[in-house]
């Protein structure tokens, strides 16, 4: 008796797969947005720490970055994921000793992936404060606007066109970064696709929708970062 054809396995409902790959590719994308303003406001905070003048701060901020860069994505996601309960449990059982730690691997990946994303897109932050003059932060002063005011009115809008580029880069990281958490059981996109391929041996069909689905992500991706470099490049053009 023959398989099913290539097209019963691509097609929607009980006999096929596009259900359990759409909804791996919700997740992909849900753990990726959930990442980014995580990762954005850690990477730069810790930039601005890298620029102050107190040594604490920035040998703090040094050890992160060179931490989360220098360990590999998977070490780092382990570590959290197995090794953390671990730590908790052995904490709480000071309290109750019947005490059970899960991590969930949703929570768990986006913790991970904001960690790794921060310490890269902190670079990037760090070059764009390093491009604007010393002068801007004394016009701002000058005027009479206070250190946050100065940073919010004068600084940030430069920061964002100058590290826009950047962060775009590391947006297409993250988002084939979120493929590692398969290793932990969500079922994003990465994993449905080994799953469906282990369970119908055409791993070479599933494999590769999995990649047509990370690259059409990463042309939308492109698409949308265009018109906002396009929109910072008009309101930078109109100040």
């Amino acid at each position: 008796m023959p398989g099913p054809t290539i097209w019963t396995l691509l097609s929607w409902g009980p006999d096929g797969w596009s259900d359990d790959i759409a909804y791996g590719a919700l997740v992909t994308i849900a753990l990726a947005l959930a990442t980014l303003p995580f990762g954005l406001v850690i990477g730069f905070f810790v930039a601005f720490a890298k620029q102050q003048e107190e040594p604490s701060l920035r040998l703090a901020a040094n050890i992160y970055t060179t931490v989360f860069r220098g360990l590999p994505e998977l070490v780092t996601l382990f570590l959290f994921f197995f090794g953390m309960p671990l730590l908790l449990q052995h904490v709480i059982r000071w309290f109750n000793p019947d005490a059970t730690i899960d991590v969930n691997s949703f929570i768990a990946g986006m913790i991970v992936l904001s960690l790794i994303f921060s310490s890269y897109a902190s670079e990037v932050f760090l070059s764009a404060f390093r491009a604007i003059p010393k002068g801007q932060y004394e016009g701002g002063y000058a005027i009479g606007l206070s250190k946050w005011q100065t940073m919010r009115k004068v600084i940030l809008p430069q920061l964002v066109r100058i590290a826009f580029p950047g962060l775009e880069n590391c947006w297409l990281i993250l988002l084939k970064d979120t493929s590692l958490v398969s290793v932990v059981n969500l079922a994003e996109t990465l994993r449905n696709a080994g799953v469906a391929a282990r369970v119908t041996k055409h791993s070479f069909l599933f494999y590769s929708l999995a990649a047509l689905v990370f690259l059409v992500l990463a042309i939308l991706s492109s698409i949308a970062t265009g018109f906002i470099v396009r929109s910072l490049a008009r309101k930078g053009a109109t100040r």
